[in-house]
């Protein structure tokens, strides 16, 4: 039984979380070992079965500047916390032995986490035998403003890593269209199709549909687009005869969601994001969301009309390219501002219900198994050459 160390961390959100959770999952039903290493803050849903979970001491950033780092007391962490990650990382690898280590989004991301990865990746290039090293992306990558630090990750992933698996379908988005050095990558680049963190529902027919559903993710930076929907609906053609539920993310402080619920009115449910999401997409009319990564996955295949308002704030590109695809393929209506106003809102809702030609979500989503046959496939065909490596 090949025993493997998953490493993710989720600083805002808890996309990469879910992603990973699901690809240890299915690695788990394949028989390995698995170890998931997690170094965000506690999120819910647990571990899955047959995983075990080591959880280093927690951080977290404030916004997408993605910096400070903040510890579990919401301040600056010091060298003192970073070394007592970095020891319990070291420790957990030298614990396990594993036949192979996956890294989601590093080398491609995650540069704050150098501290701690970097000793890992010089650990691993120790080991005699040396494991098989994967990089696990998703389908879009954040753009760089410096094409060094992109030449960096490039030269990181040509000397330590032996694959990368990309979690999308080629035919949605290529990794040369967000990582323009991909075509000197000297290792193995796999498409996985999309990893898909709950399962979808059954979508209702549209007589069936009886809500306007307005997520967050699970993050807590979606309020503005709540306090947009809040001043959307009355504007809206939408205004009367359907409910509107917002969804917040379950790191939000519970003050900024009993603002939002005492501004909302009759007709208008504000509650914490919810487990059973899938099946409130499945019977909503309209999805009005950000453009994450497992967020667009459940709502284009829940058959809801999907609005989506990419997160953009401190240069992040992810989200907007990923919406702008969704949007040249006909399945979504994109409201890309620097702010997001009532207005704006209302009139994307309006042009979503009146929209008629959508197009068709026709791509692979089977990348949890996948995934987990590729890193296994991996191990047995090439454990003789991983146990020579030098």
């Amino acid at each position: 039984m090949p025993a493997i160390l998953f490493y993710v961390q989720h600083l805002l959100g808890i996309g990469h979380l879910a992603r990973a959770r699901a690809i240890c999952a299915a690695l788990a039903a394949t028989g390995a070992d698995v170890h998931l290493v997690t170094g965000g803050r506690p999120a819910g849903g647990g571990p899955p079965g047959g995983v075990r979970t080591i959880q280093l001491p927690p951080i977290h950033v404030a916004d997408a500047a993605m910096t400070p780092l903040l510890g579990v007391d919401g301040t600056p962490i010091d060298d003192v916390y970073r070394g007592r990650r970095r020891d319990m990382l070291l420790a957990a690898y030298d614990s396990i032995a594993p036949d192979a280590v996956v890294f989601e989004t590093f080398p491609f991301g995650r540069r704050a986490l150098q501290f701690e990865l970097l000793p890992l990746v010089e650990r691993i290039a120790a080991t005699r035998p040396r494991p098989l090293v994967v990089a696990s992306v998703r389908d879009v990558l954040q753009r760089r403003r410096d094409p060094e630090r992109e030449r960096e990750a490039l030269e990181l992933a040509r000397r330590a890593f032996d694959a990368v698996l990309v979690h999308g379908d080629r035919r949605f988005m290529s990794l040369e269209e967000t990582f323009p050095l991909a075509s000197e990558l000297d290792m193995a680049v796999r498409y996985t199709g999309f990893v898909e963190s709950s399962v979808p529902a059954r979508p209702r027919p549209d007589n069936e549909r009886a809500e306007i559903v307005v997520s967050g993710g699970g993050g807590a930076i979606a309020f503005p687009l709540m306090r947009a929907a809040l001043a959307a609906r009355p504007r809206s053609s939408h205004a009367s005869g359907i409910r509107w539920r917002l969804l917040i993310g379950t790191n939000a402080a519970d003050a900024e969601l009993e603002a939002l619920a005492r501004a909302a009115g009759p007709g208008v449910i504000v509650e914490r994001a919810r487990a059973d999401f899938p099946e409130l997409l499945a019977q909503a009319s309209i999805s009005v969301s950000q453009a994450g990564y497992n967020t667009v996955l459940d709502v284009v295949r829940s058959g809801a009309r999907p609005v989506l308002v990419p997160f953009a704030d401190h240069g992040e590109t992810e989200q907007r390219t990923r919406a702008n695809r969704l949007r040249d393929l006909d399945l979504a209506i994109v409201v890309d501002v620097p702010e997001i106003s009532g207005a704006d809102l209302s009139a994307a809702i309006d042009a979503a219900a009146a929209k008629q030609d959508w197009g068709t979500w026709d791509f692979d989503c089977g990348g949890a198994a996948r995934s987990a046959a590729i890193i296994t496939e991996m191990i047995e065909r090439d454990a003789a050459t991983v146990r020579r490596r030098a």
